[in-house]
């Protein structure tokens, strides 16, 4: 059997697929199962134990030049890399126009289907192409975290059951010695997010990595854009030991968190890597989300969720019990 899974970004929504990818896996041992996803992801995606093979596409880099003699040449590959299997059954888990553009251009076999979700549901996005495309649309529960729709989805799709224990089959890859001067015991400190609303307080920060510093451990500041790294450089600034770390692909960022003790962070796609590597994780939520995207399924993880924005002690004693 080849299966094709849809599902190109962001990153928390990557992660939150890998579960549902492992489920397959164990239902179907001989399957073959392949991913296509924005290329800045892929690095991630090809960490997965079950996934055959990733097709990275440009799709955010080509809607910046659509016309372009590179984009043109770019697209003509990509749609040579996607053909060239026959599946026997392809997997919009993604919900959008993109994705189901993806899934109708991927090639099924004679008893191929393509299979997506029929409706959408709360706090993700929707587009009707996502039912025109499919030849299967699958119903799913409006009020359903993440991670588990697209498990649900899947299960349904290819007809098998998945029980509680949650995998996502992320393997460790070797890298050379790195130059990052990190200590252990090293806490990595996950300050930033795509939206502001979502920030925990910046002396809420420093607080907290005094009292890391205090407890014998040396605070991580990871950052993807200036205005992280400026961030990072004010707490590591105030704190004994601290090391920001230099600008570093997804990759990089996964292979150095693994080897960290632990993982402190607001709702983002390196906190869902932190809870995908299993790593003693703390997520901080200022809204009630946590149901949908927050850590489900393993007991190294858990979040503070308190408006407008939860407290130094509670997220210290959150600390406290996840890595004791």
């Amino acid at each position: 059997m080849k299966i094709l899974i849809v599902k190109l970004s962001s990153l928390g929504d990557v992660v939150h697929t890998l579960p549902a990818v492992m489920d397959i896996q164990t239902a179907f041992p001989q399957a073959q199962i392949d991913w296509v996803v924005e290329r800045s992801f892929a690095p991630l995606v090809q960490r997965c134990a079950a996934v055959h093979r990733v097709i990275a596409c440009d799709l955010r880099q080509w809607r910046k030049r659509p016309f372009s003699a590179e984009t043109h040449q770019a697209w003509r590959a990509f749609k040579t890399d996607l053909q060239r299997e026959a599946y026997d059954a392809v997997i919009d888990l993604q919900g959008l126009t993109k994705s189901a553009w993806m899934s109708w251009l991927a090639r099924t076999t004679s008893k191929g289907k393509r299979f997506a979700m029929a409706n959408r549901t709360m706090g993700s996005g929707y587009e009707p192409p996502t039912r025109w495309v499919a030849d299967v649309a699958i119903a799913v529960e409006p009020h359903i975290h993440a991670l588990v729709r697209s498990r649900v989805v899947c299960a349904q799709a290819l007809g098998y059951s998945f029980g509680a224990e949650v995998r996502y089959g992320l393997v460790a890859q070797d890298r050379p010695p790195s130059s990052i001067p990190t200590q252990k015991p090293c806490v990595v400190l996950v300050h930033g997010t795509s939206r502001a609303d979502k920030e925990w307080p910046i002396q809420s920060w420093l607080t907290l990595g005094k009292r890391l510093n205090d407890f014998g451990y040396q605070v991580a500041l990871p950052h993807g854009n200036a205005q992280e790294l400026q961030r990072s450089q004010e707490i590591a600034a105030s704190l004994r030991n601290a090391v920001v770390w230099p600008s570093l692909s997804l990759d990089e960022l996964t292979h150095h968190m693994a080897s960290c003790q632990g993982v402190i962070g607001v709702d983002s796609g390196l906190s869902h890597i932190a809870v995908a590597l299993d790593l003693p994780h703390v997520q901080i939520y200022n809204f009630d989300t946590a149901w949908r995207t927050g850590p489900v399924g393993l007991t190294r993880q858990v979040f503070v969720f308190q408006p407008p924005a939860p407290t130094l002690e509670a997220v210290w004693q959150a600390w406290q019990k996840v890595s004791a």
